[in-house]
């Protein structure tokens, strides 16, 4: 009996958490696109003096924290800081 009512809590659980995700999912990938963007275009047009380097963990920082993230390696980039 109570290994019944816990897999229904677990699987009540699980299923709030994919709809949770899959919600938010639409509003992080567009501020995913955004970071990496303005990253991008950071170095195009060209607004530091020595540009903000490209490299694999820049993007991934800009790709899971988007604007915010793009702060964080902007403001690195500006410390001496190299990811």
């Amino acid at each position: 009996m109570i290994a019944s009512v816990l897999t229904v809590l677990i699987a009540f659980a699980a299923a709030a958490a994919i709809y949770y995700f899959l919600k938010k999912s639409l509003t992080l990938l567009i501020n995913s696109i955004v970071g990496i963007t303005v990253l991008f275009g950071l170095n195009y047009f060209n607004l530091f003096t020595p540009p903000v380097p490209i490299d694999v963990a820049s993007v991934l920082v800009c790709a899971f924290g988007g604007l915010p993230g793009l702060l964080i390696v902007v403001v690195l980039h500006l410390a001496g800081i190299t990811i």
